[in-house]
């Protein structure tokens, strides 16, 4: 028995002779009737209900044990493999609650905290957001300054990203809405090659002609 579970249990036997039969949260020998006591579940103060239901916090009688080294133990009491993992200066963390019995494995619970949030983060990164992407230009745009957009659109459309194409009408250039459609139908023909659908066909939005277009899915 270890220095560490030796202190513990001196700790228990004052509780027992300070409260009788009733410590909260205890699951060892001294205390094992108290495993699957659902009034504990009264006590359990987590302030955040999804984190690791471990150690002491471990209501069910028995659960299906997986020790440090990964070696299978089957389905032992809970207060036997609350032994196993003090001995071992470890941590008993259930790790598939909704089982019967639950899953448990004896680990490093800072360790495995910390190694979870890492991954975690990485699989942040690696998740795309989509922006939208805008190109702004006006009906009376030249062959070069055109094949630049187009250029634009496709690189956009390739990182995965939606574009909106806003052709800009000032003034009297209302009176020729109709080119600025035009263009804009312009774009979604040259853009046939390319894997892109059209979210929003061109239409006016207040001054503007606008077109929503976005990679294939």
């Amino acid at each position: 028995m270890t220095i560490k579970f030796q202190v513990y249990i001196l700790l228990q036997k004052k509780i027992l002779n300070l409260y009788g039969k009733n410590p909260i949260l205890c699951y060892h020998k001294i205390c094992e009737y108290n495993i699957g006591d659902t009034k504990i579940a009264a006590n359990d103060n987590r302030n955040n209900k999804n984190q690791a239901i471990m150690n002491e916090r471990i209501r069910s009688k028995e659960v299906r044990l997986i020790d440090q080294d990964g070696q299978n133990h089957g389905v032992m009491s809970t207060s036997k493999a609350l032994q196993m993992a003090y001995d071992a200066d470890l941590d008993l963390v259930l790790i598939n609650p909704n089982q019967e019995p639950p899953v448990a494995k004896i680990l490093n619970y800072g360790k495995y905290k910390y190694e979870q949030e890492k991954r975690a983060k990485e699989a942040k990164k690696k998740q795309h957001t989509v922006d939208v992407k805008e190109i702004k230009i006006r009906y009376k745009i030249d062959t070069h300054d055109y094949q630049v957009r187009i250029k634009s659109i496709e690189k956009f459309i390739a990182q995965g990203n939606k574009v909106k194409i806003v052709v800009m009408l000032r003034g009297r250039e209302m009176q020729h809405s109709n080119l600025a459609f035009d263009l804009a139908n312009r774009f979604v023909a040259d853009m046939e090659h390319l894997p892109v659908v059209v979210e929003k066909k061109p239409q006016l939005e207040g001054r503007n002609v606008t077109l929503y277009i976005a990679p294939q899915s």
